[in-house]
């Protein structure tokens, strides 16, 4: 520790570039954390102003044909889930058509064929659509599938979904309008009480969908749909281009869009469509990188568009916002490194009216605090109990910096990359596991060697700052602690013990 703490010392005593440096890049970082941090308060703001302004289900004077689509790629344990709850749905039997749209390589075309099979000789209009190769990935699927679709509306859902029995009567009566394109619902989580994981993950979920799509909805900002959970008009797909596999997050591109092209969408909050969360981290590391590239890649194209349309104002800002809100996990991962430097620069001395405009930067934590909160409280009962998680929900956020930092910079390169789907391994309740099962990631990338090093490193941090008495700064060098030990602990112990079962014992 004196050791390391001299070592500083010494680089910044007699580097005046060095010192500068470190400040202005901290300053430069907290600024862009700051603003979108801040977003929070705006988004805060509107949702209390919109509080309680819920639409009302209009009446379902006829029931159009629609087709449900079902992308899978190797979903073993829960394709015959899904089907069986699709088939479930309450809908006139001969207005619903059921499409897997299967691109499977392994087992799950068996199953997908016996169950399809069965539910055919029960009378329904399903069937079973499997491609010889990936080519477009999911965008793909969805796109082969339309071209045969009989459905005037098109639901899609995902593997890892159980779709309500009433989620068509909840949600196609709100086409009577005729500019609706899209009406998108609520994620529920089926196992968010099996880990510190899932939980933190519903956390993030519900302020998403809450927060973010209720609000923007409500407010007249552009909303996105999430790629399941939602009922699309067909000719609005048609209308704005169709399906297109150029980014890694086809729903949010598609979205914007039709959008641009003038069409309206709807979000339903207390409509919900059940979902498994990743219970595994490393698969939900593959998840977060696919979203936040696709997301970067969704900015680099749409953006120059939305700003040549002539959409209001106000609109063209939020959607920059929307789009562009991946740009913070590198700052997140910039003031996680430039934070230990600065307790040394602080000794000098010199640098109080900088240090002093810093705590400013704080008022953002506050803004994110409650960005969060309302969400909680607008879904569960509980919340408070639910909100003492908030720490290791930000301390895991800044876990995951190293590995969506990553996915931020392919996506501003332009680095192709593949569609990597989320495995599914029927999570529901805490005795079930996912460690025998197929799919399991079992190697570990550089992220993780990267994320332990930073996890020294910032214990480094917190050991300084409470060796020079810097109280204030412990908090925020702990969470970055905190946060890359969890991550890439958790990385390592599930990729280890899968592949010690699986060495035992052979897949199930």
């Amino acid at each position: 520790m004196i050791i390391a703490s001299m070592f500083f010392r010494q680089e910044i005593l007699h580097s005046p570039f060095f010192t500068d440096l470190v400040l202005y890049l901290y300053f430069f970082s907290l600024l862009i954390l700051f603003t979108f941090g801040a977003h929070g308060f705006v988004m805060v703001y509107h949702y209390l102003k919109t509080r309680g302004k819920d639409s009302v289900l209009p009446a379902l004077e006829h029931a159009p044909v629609v087709t449900v689509q079902l992308p899978v790629y190797n979903e073993y344990y829960v394709v015959d889930r899904l089907i069986e709850a699709v088939c479930s749905i309450e809908y006139p039997k001969d207005k619903l058509e059921i499409q897997v749209l299967d691109d499977s390589t392994d087992e799950t075309v068996d199953v997908v064929a016996k169950t399809v099979k069965h539910f055919q000789g029960l009378g329904y209009d399903i069937k079973h659509v499997h491609r010889t190769n990936r080519q477009g990935y999911k965008a793909g699927a969805l796109k082969h599938g339309l071209e045969t679709a009989r459905g005037e509306f098109i639901a899609i859902f995902d593997a890892d979904f159980v779709p309500n029995t009433t989620f068509l009567l909840n949600t196609v009566p709100y086409f009577e309008d005729e500019e609706l394109a899209l009406v998108q619902t609520r994620w529920e989580h089926l196992n968010s009480d099996y880990s510190l994981l899932t939980r933190t993950q519903a956390m993030a979920l519900d302020a998403h969908f809450v927060m973010e799509q209720g609000v923007r909805n409500k407010v007249g900002f552009f909303i996105n749909f999430n790629g399941t959970g939602g009922i699309w008009r067909k000719s609005a797909i048609i209308d704005a281009g169709n399906w297109q596999s150029d980014t890694l997050t086809e729903d949010l591109d598609l979205s914007y869009r039709a959008q641009l092209r003038g069409w309206k969408f709807k979000y339903l909050n207390d409509v919900t469509s059940p979902a498994e969360l990743p219970a595994e981290v490393n698969a939900l590391k593959s998840q977060q990188f696919r979203w936040t590239k696709g997301a970067i890649e969704t900015a680099r194209k749409i953006l120059p568009e939305v700003w040549r349309s002539n959409i209001p104002l106000r609109v063209k800002i939020h959607s920059t916002f929307h789009l562009t809100n991946n740009l913070a996990f590198p700052f997140i991962l910039l003031a996680g490194i430039l934070n230990v430097p600065l307790i040394f620069i602080k000794q000098q001395g010199g640098h109080d009216l900088y240090f002093a405009m810093m705590s400013v930067f704080v008022l953002a934590f506050i803004g994110s605090f409650m960005f969060y909160m309302f969400s909680q409280k607008a879904v569960y009962p509980d919340w408070r109990r639910r909100l003492l998680l908030f720490p290791l929900f930000m301390a895991g956020s800044m876990g995951f910096a190293v590995n969506n930092s990553r996915a931020v910079f392919e996506g501003l390169i332009k680095k192709r990359s593949e569609f990597v789907r989320t495995p599914k391994y029927k999570i529901e309740g805490k005795t079930d596991s996912w460690m025998l099962k197929k799919y399991v990631p079992m190697k570990l990338n550089w992220v993780v060697f990267v994320e332990i090093a930073l996890a020294v490193y910032c214990f480094f941090g917190v050991i300084s700052s409470l060796y020079y008495l810097e109280i204030a700064a412990v908090p925020f060098q702990l969470l970055y602690c905190m946060g890359f030990s969890f991550v890439s602990a958790l990385s390592i112990k599930h990729a280890l013990e899968a592949r010690k079962l699986r060495q035992q014992q052979p897949s199930v």
